[in-house]
């Protein structure tokens, strides 16, 4: 007699399929996502964003040690990927021995590279500062040209170290877009942009003129201790209530420091 087949086995009810979330990654220059195609804010919002920052650090400064317009060059180039308060570490003693493009050149690529082998890429470095020194002293007489195209024709020098120093040392309202200035531009939406040049131009148009001397310092500053990358410390930022950027921390009351800040303007303007 055959044997009767077992049932079927029962299958498994399926699963319901997981929702594909979508994370969100922080704005970098090497990975900006989805762009604006504008910015979030008006001339009188931009105005105003641009009003607290002057309100709360009037004279913002750089963080890198420099006495010249040669060594901050020098310190700008070292920076690439590296900590400003490393640069200073390195340099320290280097622009104690080093402080002309003529007394680099004759320290030697070797003896600079164990200057400042405590920074990253500090072998091409070298030798960049050795090149740009030879050629300053050829090309310009020793000095650094006030000119953005013959700075960036020095080895190891962009476009955003020409604008820092342009900026810092001659006073010009140049736009340096580090990656904390690049993440602050697409993640508030005040000057969005695929590149560090886009987001350079973006800046330029969002930024009133009368602010666009320290605009650059002030961003930089914000995105390094404020607007940080992984997360933002809302509750120190002084635009908080201006800001409009979709990652801003919701609180109940608008942080003290951005209080403090607009009401501090608006004694100023009644006064």
């Amino acid at each position: 007699m055959t044997q009767a087949k077992s049932s079927a086995k029962r299958k498994a009810p399926k699963r319901p399929a997981k929702e594909k979330q979508t994370k969100k990654t922080t704005p970098s220059v090497d990975n900006p996502g989805k762009v604006l195609k504008r910015s979030r804010y008006s001339k009188a919002e931009a105005f105003a964003i641009f009003k607290r920052f002057h309100a709360d650090n009037p004279e913002p400064e750089g963080e890198l040690d420099y006495v010249n317009a040669y060594t901050l060059l020098v310190a700008v180039v070292l920076s690439a990927q590296a900590t400003d308060v490393g640069v200073n570490r390195a340099t320290k003693n280097l622009f104690q021995i080093a402080d002309t493009p003529e007394k680099m050149v004759d320290l030697g690529e070797d003896r600079v590279r164990d200057e400042i082998r405590t920074i990253g890429l500090y072998k091409n470095k070298a030798k960049n500062v050795v090149l740009l020194s030879e050629q300053l002293i050829r090309d310009h007489k020793g000095d650094v040209p006030e000119d953005r195209e013959a700075l960036e024709k020095l080895p190891g020098v962009g476009r955003k170290t020409a604008n820092v120093v342009l900026n810092i040392f001659f006073g010009h309202p140049t736009i340096a877009v580090d990656t904390h200035l690049f993440r602050l531009g697409n993640r508030i939406g005040i000057a969005p942009g695929k590149t560090p040049l886009d987001v350079e131009k973006a800046m330029e148009k969002a930024v009133p003129k009368e602010f666009s001397l320290h605009a650059h310092h002030w961003l930089i500053l914000h995105g390094r201790y404020i607007c940080k990358a992984r997360k933002p410390e809302c509750r120190r930022c002084v635009i908080y209530d201006l800001c409009k950027s979709p990652e801003k921390e919701k609180f109940d009351a608008v942080p003290e420091i951005a209080l403090r800040t607009k009401a501090m303007i608006e004694r100023e303007s009644a006064a």
